[in-house]
């Protein structure tokens, strides 16, 4: 069949095998076109790995590293009426390249918050590789069964004790309005927290190390984002602020256990990016557009990748000391927060409007970086040719 993309909302409900494939060896040349990760991870569990910055973790790690990685994730095949998504064909694409490069890779789809998961993960570390140096945990969802009470909570993003209205941009149409975001109530906030707090972080950790399964100096890292205080009450100040506190909260309770052996856990601030989860807040399309604009002039604009390799190669590996922030994180958004590049976003930010909204800001960039984490828009693809969607993951 032919595929091409279908945008609906903040979501492309189609993706694009050879596409995604490339984009993966997009990330892959570049990591492999940077030097060594010197002193880096050798087996790796990557809890989040199809997409955004957990596929840049698995990339980084096996072609930084040269690292065994096993990658847990939730990602739909295809069927006879639907395409599969993004990050199905993502993996395929990265499990492909690693195995030619002579790299152990193992895949497990399933539900990460599940207690089955774990235990198959498990069983993997322990049959193939005893015990893994490096956890990575990068889930993003919009809901979460717990694994105890089997409630089901589900996630949300909206402000906290007050309504919100700022500025947003539908990315799509290209039309700049104001919206309104009523406050979050109280069972919400508690939801958010339990889908995208620690929780489930401890569960894993937990669980690793009562079965032997992690390295005596083993890491584990998680990512969150602050931002600017333009962005704050929808993020920072609002539920998916709450809830990366206490992720932060958890990193403190893991790293606490992992000392003892010359272990730590630690949170990463990344940079705001074009991502599925970011496409889907409030203002936040806007602000990339903003940055991206800025930084991109600055020559100081990285995407998924270089932020990762960026952070394996001067925070975590390669003999460096890690810099950490009072809140305990390390800051590879430093080139984002820089004051004259916050400065010309407060500039910019009031006078864009639907007119001048390719002109202030890099709208184009924020839909070409959308489409490709569904594999349209790559160089090198006929996206006019027929193309087999079916494909099996090894």
């Amino acid at each position: 069949m032919i595929i091409k993309p279908k945008v609906r909302g903040f979501v492309c409900v189609t993706a694009h095998p050879e596409g995604c494939a490339a984009h993966v060896q997009e990330w892959i040349d570049y990591v492999k076109a940077q030097p060594p990760v010197e002193q880096g991870p050798k087996k790796v569990l990557v809890i989040g790995s199809s997409t955004g910055y957990g596929l840049a973790s698995r990339i980084t790690a096996a072609f930084g590293t040269n690292a065994s990685t096993i990658g847990v994730f939730y990602e739909r095949p295809s069927s006879e009426d639907r395409l599969a998504t993004p990050g199905w064909y993502n993996t395929i694409g990265f499990t492909k390249a690693a195995k030619a490069a002579g790299l152990y890779t193992k895949n497990i789809n399933g539900d990460a918050y599940s207690d089955e998961i774990k235990k198959e993960t498990i069983e993997a570390i322990k049959d193939d590789l005893g015990q893994v140096d490096l956890v990575v945990y990068s889930l993003a969802s919009p809901r979460r069964t717990h694994p105890k009470t089997g409630a089901v909570h589900k996630s949300c993003i909206k402000p906290i004790g007050q309504s919100y209205t700022n500025q947003t941009v539908d990315t799509d149409k290209g039309v700049v309005s104001t919206i309104t975001v009523d406050p979050a109530t109280e069972e919400e906030v508690s939801d958010v927290i339990a889908v995208m707090g620690g929780e489930d972080w401890e569960i894993w950790m937990d669980a690793l190390s009562d079965a032997g399964a992690l390295a005596p100096d083993a890491q584990t890292v998680a990512y969150t984002y602050i931002g600017p205080d333009v962005t704050w009450p929808i993020y920072r100040d609002g539920t998916i602020g709450v809830a990366k506190n206490d992720l932060d909260r958890a990193a403190s309770a893991i790293d606490a256990k992992l000392k003892p052996t010359g272990g730590r856990a630690f949170v990463s601030v990344n940079k705001a990016l074009v991502s599925q989860a970011s496409s889907a807040i409030p203002v936040v399309p806007l602000y990339i557009s903003i940055l991206y604009k800025i930084m991109k002039e600055a020559g100081t604009h990285e995407g998924c990748i270089e932020q990762l390799y960026r952070l394996f190669a001067t925070q975590m590996y390669n003999g460096k000391t890690a810099v950490f922030d009072e809140g305990g994180r390390t800051r590879i958004d430093d080139l984002e927060m820089r004051a004259e590049i916050q400065a010309a976003v407060r500039e910019i930010w009031p006078q864009v409007t639907t007119e001048n909204l390719e002109e202030l800001t890099d709208i184009n960039g924020y839909r070409s970086e959308f489409l490709k984490m569904f594999g349209f828009g790559l160089e090198g693809i006929d996206y006019d040719a027929e193309t087999e969607p079916h494909r099996e993951m090894e």
